[in-house]
């Protein structure tokens, strides 16, 4: 009988839909290939890691300790190895030339199966006089849009739909057009909610608004240069409470030029085709930090190996990756980690010694791995991803993330009115309730912490004193119209986020129902074990204006 490596069936049937090369393989075969691939001399190459640390790695990853991005574990032992996960695009001059030249490089990006994040702020605004054909500038909002259409009908790699970011600075003419550039009318949330694939304005792209020194300043806004009054970020605010984007994109000091993200944010550059290079340590499955250390050392130079062994789309991209070596080391499973040993959703003392591991050794070794291979050191060596997919395969919590909910009923539409339902209990959430007895009315998930956001806040701004890039995570937060968000909040919301802002480098939240469609929504969990497995039908109102159903 073969070895099952997963402790859920949903994990290993993401790992055969999602990474399995053939139905004979096994997470074990792909583990051997992967790192032999990345690190070892496949293809009559030269090793690049000892035999002994090979072996050692390899076994962290079957034990799924540490998981590569999801591109290496696709690409692994195919002809075209695209290890990356995205790429940093940044539109350079504002002239037709540019325009097809970014559309160019896009598609090459997406085409490998990678993401794309692009600054637009480089932009003239709109109604702007063009030299050369005596018309006027449509602005970048556009061109934004003419790279989402090319995004929906990209099938990347051939394996998944395109991951697209987008950003602008909060002094850009045509800001409070961007603001609003995803505030569907009612009937574009009517037809999302009936078809989720139904296009929409800037439906495959994240925006964030970017944030510089120059947003602080007292100069121009005649107060104490507090961001919780700059106007721009007060309207930034209130749209992210409403609809949920633009995001928030914090570039201060010196940061202030690393204004490129990729498409999920953690990553951020200041040079036009710059690479992510992703991978995961599940402190979760981790026992002692003494084997916490080895895994951070061994995934680390893991990592520098890749920056050799990836193939990319056009030639820029080699150039700057070999000028910055970008590091992209991330944890995942930490709220599991603290539920474990019976804690809240805060950085404990225990926590942060473990994170001062994990900041010094991912330097450490790979300033040492550099200089063993002669080559440039990496320019930064962390970023929490939300390992949304690796983190189901890890059956642990993804990222930074708290639980999302302990059960949910997951509902879906037919024939345009009708909703089929089903109730679901979280398998990690109902692993870790059975393992450690835990209470599952007492553990804190997202849905839970809607209502307490500055935890949220305060979390990730806690974890970003170790990272030096960035990181992704969405806070969800109560719908707007409700009593806990609401345009009498928007002020409070804009204070407190402004106060955790200068040690955060990005921030996204998700207002409940949102979105038209919102498939999932937290139920009781003893309620869900009641109805586990049923399905059931029930005919309600198309999406209403708000985007909220109550359902």
């Amino acid at each position: 009988m073969i070895k099952s490596y997963f402790n859920n069936p949903f994990s290993e049937t993401i790992f055969k839909v999602k990474y399995a090369q053939g139905p004979d393989d096994t997470w074990g075969a792909l583990a051997e290939r992967v790192v032999d691939h990345v690190c070892g001399d496949w293809g009559n190459r030269n090793a690049l890691m000892s035999k002994d640390d090979r072996q050692q790695l390899t076994q962290y990853i079957k034990e799924f300790k540490f998981i590569p991005g999801g591109r290496y574990l696709w690409y692994a032992g195919r002809k075209n190895q695209y290890f990356n996960n995205c790429y940093l695009l940044r539109a350079e001059h504002d002239t037709r030339e540019e325009w097809a030249d970014l559309t160019q490089r896009a598609v090459s990006c997406l085409m490998t199966g990678g993401g794309i994040g692009i600054d637009y702020s480089i932009l003239r605004p709109s109604g702007k006089p063009l030299s050369r054909t005596g018309g006027l500038s449509s602005g970048p909002i556009p061109l934004m849009q003419m790279i989402n259409e090319v995004g929906r009908g990209v099938m990347q790699g051939g394996s998944r739909r395109s991951a697209i970011y987008a950003s602008l600075n909060w002094q850009h003419e045509d800001i409070q057009d961007f603001l609003k550039a995803k505030n569907w009318t009612p009937q574009i949330r009517n037809l999302k909610a009936e078809n989720f694939n139904f296009p929409a304005p800037l439906d495959m792209t994240n925006i964030s608004v970017n944030y510089d020194d120059a947003a602080l300043s007292p100069i121009r806004f005649g107060d104490d240069g507090s961001l919780a009054t700059n106007p721009v970020f007060l309207e930034n605010c209130k749209q992210a409470l409403k609809t949920g984007e633009p995001g928030f994109s914090f570039n201060f000091g010196d940061k202030q030029n690393e204004t490129l993200r990729n498409a999920c944010t953690e990553v951020t550059s200041e040079d036009d085709s710059d690479v992510c290079n992703l991978g995961s340590i599940n402190i979760s499955n981790i026992q002692c930090l003494e084997e916490f250390k080895s895994i951070v050392t061994l995934a680390t130079k893991f990592l520098v190996c890749g920056t050799l062994r990836a193939d990319l789309p056009y030639e820029k991209v080699y150039k700057v990756r070999e000028k910055n070596r970008r590091l992209g080391l991330g944890l995942m499973g930490i709220h599991s980690w603290l539920l474990q040993r019976g804690e809240g959703y805060e950085v404990t003392p225990e926590l942060h010694k473990w994170l001062r591991v994990y900041k010094d050794e991912s330097e450490r070794s790979a300033n040492e791995h550099c200089n063993h291979l002669f080559i440039s050191k990496p320019a930064a060596y962390r970023a929490i991803a939300p390992t949304g997919t690796i983190g189901i395969l890890a059956g642990t919590t993804t990222g930074i993330e708290p639980l999302f909910a302990t059960a949910y009923k997951r509902r879906y539409l037919t024939d345009g009115t009708k909703w089929k339902y089903e109730y679901v209990v979280d398998t990690t959430a109902n692993i870790l309730i059975q393992q450690y007895g835990l209470d599952p009315d007492k553990i804190e998930t997202a849905y839970k912490l809607s209502h307490d956001y500055e935890k949220r806040i305060r979390f990730q701004a806690d974890i970003q004193d170790y990272i030096d890039m960035s990181i992704s995570s969405t806070i969800n937060l109560s719908a707007w119209g409700t009593k806990q968000n609401n345009e009498d909040g928007v002020s409070k919301f804009a204070g407190i986020l402004a106060e955790y802002a200068p040690r955060l480098r990005g921030f996204t939240c998700y207002p409940d129902g949102s979105r038209g469609g919102q498939p999932l929504t937290e139920v009781d969990y003893y309620e869900a074990l009641k109805h586990k497995g049923v399905t059931f039908e029930e005919n309600i109102e198309r999406a209403c204006s708000g985007g909220i159903c109550g359902v």
